[in-house]
C-alpha cells in the first residue's frame, strides 16, 4: 500500500509540475493578445468597442482566471486554485460560442479597416510574437480546455480519496468535462450547418429546402437504383439526413447554369421507412437494400460490399 501511494504521489507531482509549466507557456501566449492587442486597441480606439468585444470575446476574463490558477499552482495550493477556476470555466464555453462570429469580424476588419490592418502587422512583427499571427493565438483557449481535461483527470486518478483535494479535483473534472461537451456540441452544429449549406448549393433551384433546424447530415454517395420492370440500372446520388433521404441525378453537362449541379428527383421521409438487406450478408460482391415507404419501394444496389453495409447501418440508425 505504501509503495502504491508513493507511486501515486510521484505521478501526481509530475502531472502538477507539467500543468504549471504548460500554464506558464499558455499565459505568455494569452498575454501577447491581451497586452499588445486588446489593451492597446481599447486605448487607441482603432476598433469600435462592439467590434473589439466581438473579435476577442471574454479573452481577458479567461486570461485573469488562468493567471489566478497559475499563482495557486506556484504556491502548491491546488485545491483553492481549482475552486476559483471552476467558477470561471464557463468563459470557455462563451468563447467557443463567439468564435465563428469573431473570425468573420476579424476578416471583415482586415479587409475594410486600413488602420487596423497596419496596426495588426506592426504588433505581429514585434520580437515577442516570434513570427506568430493573431489568428494562431486566438484558438489557444479551446486547445487549452482539452489539455485541462486530461491534466485534471490524471491528477484525480493519482489523488487519495480521503485527501482534502480529492473532492475539489472531482468537481474540476466534472466542470471541465461539461464545458468541453458544450464546446464539442457547438463545433458539431457548425460542421453540420456547413454540410447542409454545401448540399443546398449542390442542388439545382431552391425547391428542395435542406436548411431546416434539427436536421443532421449523415452521409452521401452514388448507388444504383434497380427498376421494378427490367429496365437498365440507374446510377443516382443519394443524400441521407436524420429525417429524409434525397435522390438526385446530375444535370445535363452542357446546361449553361447548372452543369455541375444535381437535380432532385425525390425526397423520402424516414419516419415510415423500413430498411432490409436483400442480399449482402455473404462476402460476395456488393449487395442490395430494400427501402419500403408507404407508397414506394426502392431497391438500391452497390458492387462494393463495405459500401452497402455502411449504407445499411446508416439508414437503419437514421430510421431508428
Amino acid at each position: 500500500v505504501e509503495e502504491q501511494r508513493a507511486r501515486w504521489e510521484r505521478k501526481r507531482s509530475r502531472t502538477a509540475k507539467e500543468l504549471l509549466e504548460t500554464e506558464h507557456k499558455y499565459l505568455e501566449q494569452l498575454d501577447l493578445v491581451v497586452t499588445f492587442f486588446v489593451k492597446i486597441l481599447k486605448a487607441k480606439g482603432t476598433l469600435k468597442p462592439a467590434v473589439l468585444e466581438t473579435i476577442f470575446g471574454p479573452l481577458e476574463s479567461i486570461y485573469s482566471a488562468s493567471h489566478v490558477l497559475s499563482l495557486h499552482l506556484e504556491r502548491g495550493d491546488l485545491g483553492p486554485g481549482l475552486e476559483i477556476f471552476c467558477q470561471n470555466v464557463e468563459f470557455y464555453g462563451h468563447y467557443a460560442e463567439n468564435s465563428e462570429q469573431a473570425n468573420k469580424t476579424l476578416k471583415e476588419q482586415l479587409r475594410k479597416n486600413k488602420s487596423f490592418r497596419r496596426f495588426k502587422k506592426l504588433q505581429e512583427n514585434r520580437p515577442q510574437f516570434q513570427g506568430r499571427k493573431l489568428e494562431d493565438l486566438l484558438p489557444l483557449p479551446l486547445q487549452r480546455l482539452r489539455q485541462y481535461k486530461h491534466f485534471f483527470r490524471d491528477l484525480l486518478e493519482n489523488t487519495r480519496q480521503d485527501s482534502a483535494e480529492y473532492q475539489k479535483l472531482a468537481k474540476a473534472v466534472k466542470s471541465v468535462s461539461e464545458v468541453s461537451q458544450w464546446v464539442q456540441d457547438i463545433i458539431h452544429q457548425r460542421e453540420n450547418s456547413l454540410q447542409l449549406l454545401r448540399v443546398q448549393k449542390l442542388l439545382k433551384g431552391q425547391k428542395t429546402q435542406i436548411l431546416t433546424p434539427e436536421r443532421w447530415y449523415i452521409r452521401e454517395g452514388w448507388l444504383l437504383v434497380v427498376p421494378s420492370k427490367g429496365e437498365e440500372l440507374k446510377q443516382r446520388m443519394f443524400f441521407l439526413f436524420s429525417d429524409i433521404l434525397i435522390v438526385t441525378k446530375p444535370c445535363h453537362p452542357l446546361h449553361p447554369l447548372n452543369s455541375n449541379k444535381l437535380e432532385c428527383q425525390a425526397v423520402y421521409p424516414l419516419h415510415q421507412c423500413v430498411v432490409d438487406k436483400v442480399f449482402g450478408h455473404t462476402r460476395s460482391q456488393g449487395g442490395l437494400l430494400s427501402l419500403s415507404f408507404p407508397h414506394k419501394t426502392l431497391l438500391l444496389m452497390s458492387s462494393d460490399q463495405q459500401d452497402i453495409n455502411d449504407w445499411y447501418r446508416s439508414l437503419t440508425a437514421a430510421v431508428r
